[in-house]
């Protein structure tokens, strides 16, 4: 590996451990030596954005879209800049982000990364940022994620949400990051904290729904499993119900029953 493909490297490495400092230092050294590497202005750009550097970030795109009329990262980016530089957007609290090294470490069974449904407005989602600890609410047995000022960003899928509503009821608790985000997409990071222990054998992220099917004790041949994927979903929606009959749970996130829309029409 040449010094060229070391320095590639490292920018690449800087930019997945959100050391924005270093990404922009590298890439620009990069851009020194050959101006049309798109994959390190586009690079760079990012980096500006997750820095809030605006001006800078929008003068790289631009360039990119002058040698590259139809590059849809740097038109999602244009667009994104557009909403953040609004003042009248409403702004989340944008702290320094401490990236720890493992944040992102996979952990079979307990942790996993989700693209979420029915995501929030753009005006908000402009605003997040990789690394950013939000948070998860139960509502109406689904889960929504939502910034810790309260607002919405999207909702975790049917069947993912219905078996942390489960767990989450029972008392278990769950830490929720960024990891990706752009106006069409945000993909979060759930990491397992504590688990009640009435639930400790059964897995909050399994490979596959029949991990927990089988611990639940459904009598089925695993061949037929796979054709019925509903047995799971009543099982656990049947243990939801004598979940809620026992008085002496304690619920460590609210249940809110609001009838207005969350997700963005």
């Amino acid at each position: 590996m040449n010094d060229l493909e070391l320095l590639e490297q490292r920018a690449i490495d800087a930019a997945i451990n959100l050391d924005w400092k270093t990404a922009i230092n590298d890439n620009k050294k990069l851009l020194k030596l050959d101006k049309n590497n798109f994959s390190a202005s586009l690079r760079l750009g990012f980096a500006y954005v997750q820095t809030h550097k605006l001006t800078l970030a929008r003068q790289i795109y631009r360039k990119v879209l002058k040698l590259q009329p139809n590059n849809q990262l740097a038109k999602e980016n244009l667009d994104r800049i557009k909403i953040l530089a609004k003042k009248n957007t409403k702004k989340s609290a944008r702290k320094e982000t401490r990236f720890d090294p493992s944040l992102f470490l996979e952990v079979p069974g307990k942790t996993k990364s989700i693209p979420l449904v029915k995501i929030g407005q753009k005006s908000l989602l402009a605003h997040l940022v990789i690394g950013q600890e939000i948070m998860l609410r139960a509502k109406k047995r689904k889960i929504e994620v939502r910034s810790k000022t309260g607002d919405y960003i999207g909702s975790l899928p049917d069947d993912l949400s219905k078996t942390l509503f489960l767990f989450m009821k029972a008392g278990g608790e769950y830490q929720c990051f960024v990891k990706e985000a752009s106006l069409n997409r945000v993909v979060v990071f759930i990491k397992e904290q504590t688990k009640a222990k009435k639930f400790a054998k059964y897995a909050s992220f399994p490979k596959t729904a029949q991990t927990n099917m089988m611990k639940i004790g459904i009598d089925e041949d695993l061949d037929n499993i796979a054709d019925e994927p509903d047995e799971m979903t009543s099982d656990i929606e049947n243990m939801a119900e004598n979940l809620a009959s026992e008085d002496k749970d304690i619920l460590p996130y609210s249940l809110e029953v609001e009838d207005e829309e969350s997700e963005e029409e």
